[in-house]
């Protein structure tokens, strides 16, 4: 379903009891909510969870933003690098600001959030911005943005910056989605060609917006540095990270359980940058027990 939040259209699911504690989940960059997987939200709602999904802005059946034109990504890279501002259309606050909306908007005061990627980045706004609605957050395999912290590997940073294929081409789309997703993919819990195959060809049938994907990671860069944001936090902190992510490495998630005192942290080996399914069940039990340390403060 479609709702008004921060005024504009935000596509959101929403599963489980309508009276027990909501729970947010918030995907990456160009990610739809879709990406969370189905058998995660089982596990969550059978814990009890009024888990609500959405997509982001620029991202799956949500609104777009093409009026901003496709970004130039070389050049908003080079600024970060030379420590210039970044013009982008919109910033990640915005993005925190469109979540909160949808909470409103179905009237939901308190929430549990959980971020993945990028999603995480958007959830320490939320809970810095209001952190008396922020209940306890799931970090998953994000980061605070701290300069000093390891890039993704030359691969990842060549593929994220390569030219999308034309969407006319939908085998050269698909073929560079699952290129992508086994590039970040965990080592220990490789998914099959068939996972893969079906899992690329869901989202493509429901949205394909690489000018989206351009103005979101631009918003990533511009936002710059976190840490600042951190201290505001007063809900418990989850944070999970792959020891094998080379999108975001696990330095960022002991960077982050550093800054973020009482948090917890549960570096996972052979994990990547991605959501396994011989995984799921640790993390829910992970935002679980997190979410309880809420109820038990």
């Amino acid at each position: 379903m479609k709702l008004s939040a921060n005024g504009i259209a935000i596509e959101v699911d929403d599963q489980g009891p309508p009276g027990g504690p909501a729970l947010l989940l918030v995907m990456g960059l160009g990610m739809q909510l879709i990406a969370w997987p189905q058998p995660l939200v089982d596990r969550l709602v059978g814990a009890g969870f009024r888990v609500i999904r959405i997509d982001n802005r620029d991202a799956g059946l949500s609104e777009g933003f093409d009026r901003h034109g496709v970004p130039n990504l070389a050049w908003a890279g080079l600024r970060y690098m030379m420590r210039l501002p970044v013009d982008a259309g919109y910033r990640l606050a915005d993005m925190a600001a469109d979540a909160w909306g949808v909470l409103d908007a179905l009237g939901v005061g308190e929430a549990h959030l959980c971020g993945a990627s990028m999603g995480g980045m958007i959830v320490q706004h939320m809970a810095a911005a209001q952190p008396r609605r922020a209940a306890s957050l799931a970090l998953m395999m994000t980061t605070s943005g701290a300069r000093h912290l390891p890039r993704p590997t030359l691969a990842v940073q060549r593929a994220l910056l390569s030219r999308p294929p034309r969407a006319e081409d939908a085998g050269a789309v698909a073929a560079r989605l699952e290129a992508m997703f086994r590039l970040i993919g965990s080592p220990a819990y490789p998914a099959s060609a068939e996972t893969l195959r079906a899992q690329v060809a869901q989202a493509l049938q429901r949205a394909y917006r690489p000018a989206g994907v351009a103005r979101q990671l631009v918003a990533v860069v511009a936002d710059g540095d976190r840490s600042g944001l951190l201290p505001r936090i007063a809900a418990p902190v989850h944070i999970v990270h792959g020891e094998a992510d080379p999108l975001i490495p696990p330095a960022a998630a002991r960077d982050l359980h550093a800054k973020l005192p009482g948090s917890t942290l549960d570096l996972v080996p052979g994990m990547g940058h991605d959501l396994p399914a011989e995984l799921l069940a640790r993390f829910a039990q992970g935002i679980a027990t997190n979410a309880a340390r809420q109820s038990t403060a």
